[in-house]
């Protein structure tokens, strides 16, 4: 199959840089019903505006590669062997023309392999079937949902709505409260695959392959066609919204299968994708592996272009500030949930290995009145020597937070971007020091990207690119303040009033 490997890269490509017909519906559907000047009005046009951006440039919607899953079917005496090896040269050739991140990280010494192979990386399943074809197909989930995922055993109480029980109801009580957790940290508004049944690993497996399942289908069980509408109806009603920043768009879409199960186990697992919902999928030659049609590319494709009362309503913003390091604490004690900040000038990103290596270590620039980025770039170096961003978008805050307050205080830092916001003891240390949390919109990676100007430079770069600390000069680089230094935090007010909404719920709905 002598076109198998082109194939191959040219789906991986049109996965990571251009989002599929259904999703962008759901996402236009989404932002049709969103309120105009709202916080999540104004996040769903920077999400669409980055789709276009993405597509246009042929750059990763996302700068989160995630875990390239590979389903692919077969016509028996194929050489599955030879198409492992194949797809392997074409995910490098993919990284290294920065259509990928490089993201194979060795679990025990954390070293980035550099070119997304390595072992389990990427996942392949194949399935023999008896047609004349091969039907390949590719889904890229990132880090930040893959974190958000979620399995329950039944019976179990579950926080919010009470006993679930082995039964539809209880299923149904579940995944209401997956979104829940999710809250603005993996990128809502979000889809669900949900897997019924199985073992712990064969649920899980089959939730994520709901996700392959188009956003328009219908489910041929009419029980669970019937539970997938509820829970989109009422995953909507909980206000989370847009990046959790409230609003009527949490949830896009919602897709259940089951399978038998053990007497004694009752698994329900959920698999939460963010609104950069990169799938695809081929259908190939069998002797030449060359593409010959394109799945989930039925219909008209949805272009975002802005209208003219969109555009006058992002201009009704609310106070916003513009930031130069080094920053003072008295710039950032002036600043209160809902203000928008633009940056210009430096920045400097900071992932987990940089923050687990600062809480021993000096930094290696002065931090005092600088800000943090949360991001894991996609980096490319030309000919000359010289780095340039590819894709810049924020990287899930939460898990920065065990180091977060206290390199703050320690190196003077002042503000923190990121997404999905921090929790407690973070909001403390902001408070104490004077500090600030920027939430960015996640998934935006062009969007970010076009507002960095310049590398300056690049730190610790033996922790990989996609953690080292870059050094990056910005112009325009728009955030909102969700937790400032007087102590509020936007998304400890929406998870506590999403709760509530939750456990409007819990009466029994499903016999």
């Amino acid at each position: 199959m002598e076109k198998f490997r082109e194939s191959m890269y040219n789906l991986i490509v049109e996965t990571s840089t251009n989002l599929p017909y259904d999703v962008r519906e759901a996402v236009q559907k989404a932002k049709d019903k969103e309120n105009a000047g709202t916080r999540a009005a104004l996040s769903l046009t920077t999400i669409t505006d980055n789709i276009e951006m993405a597509d246009t440039n042929v750059s990763p919607i996302c700068q989160d590669t995630g875990m390239l899953t590979f389903e692919i079917k077969v016509p028996v005496n194929i050489n599955q062997i030879t198409m492992k090896k194949e797809i392997h040269e074409a995910v490098k050739q993919a990284t290294t023309d920065g259509k990928l991140r490089p993201n194979s990280v060795d679990s025990l010494t954390g070293e980035n392999s550099g070119d997304n192979i390595g072992p389990g990386t990427p996942i392949i399943h194949f399935e023999q079937w008896e047609n004349d074809y091969i039907d390949a197909r590719l889904i890229m989930k990132g880090g930040g949902c893959e974190n958000k995922n979620i399995q329950y055993s039944l019976p179990a109480e579950i926080e919010g709505l009470g006993r679930a029980g082995r039964d539809l109801d209880g299923i149904r009580k579940c995944i209401l409260h997956s979104v829940y957790q999710a809250q603005g940290q993996g990128c809502s508004a979000g889809f669900l695959g949900v897997g019924i049944g199985g073992d712990r690993i064969s649920s899980y497996q089959l939730a994520k392959e709901q996700l392959f399942r188009d956003v328009n289908d219908l489910n041929g069980n009419e029980k669970l066609a019937e539970l997938e509408d509820y829970i989109v109806e009422k995953a909507n009603t909980l206000g989370i919204g847009t990046m959790g920043f409230g609003g009527e768009a949490t949830l896009l879409g919602c897709k259940v299968g089951s399978a038998n199960r053990l007497p004694a186990s009752f698994f329900v697992s959920v698999a939460y994708n963010c609104w950069a919902f990169r799938r695809l999928g081929v259908k190939l030659h069998t002797e030449t592996g060359e593409i010959q049609s394109w799945f989930y590319k039925d219909g008209e494709k949805v272009s975002f272009k802005p209208e003219p009362s969109e555009i006058a309503a992002t201009k009704e913003k609310p106070n916003e500030v513009v930031l130069e390091a080094p920053v003072t604490e008295e710039q950032i004690r002036e600043l209160k949930v809902g203000d928008v900040v633009t940056i210009n000038g430096m920045m400097h990103t900071g992932r987990d290995a940089i923050h687990h290596h600062l809480m021993d270590n000096d930094a290696p620039i002065d931090l005092n009145g600088q800000i943090i980025y949360h991001c894991g770039p996609v980096m490319l170096k030309d000919e000359a020597g010289e780095w340039h961003v590819k894709a810049a978008g924020p990287t899930t805050s939460i898990r920065e937070e065990p180091y977060q307050g206290d390199i703050m205080k320690k190196f003077g830092i002042r503000a923190v971007i990121g997404k999905g916001g921090m929790g407690p003891k973070t909001l403390k240390a902001l408070e104490e020091h004077g500090g600030v949390y920027l939430n960015a919109i996640g998934g935006a990676a062009q969007y970010y990207a076009n507002c960095i100007q310049k590398v300056e430079g690049v730190d610790l770069m033996e922790f990989g690119i996609p953690e080292a600390m870059w050094h990056l000069k910005v112009q325009g680089f728009t955030a909102i303040v969700t937790m400032d230094a007087h102590g509020n935090s936007l998304h400890k007010d929406v998870e506590k009033s999403s709760l509530e909404r939750l456990s409007q719920y819990k009466d029994k709905v499903f016999a």
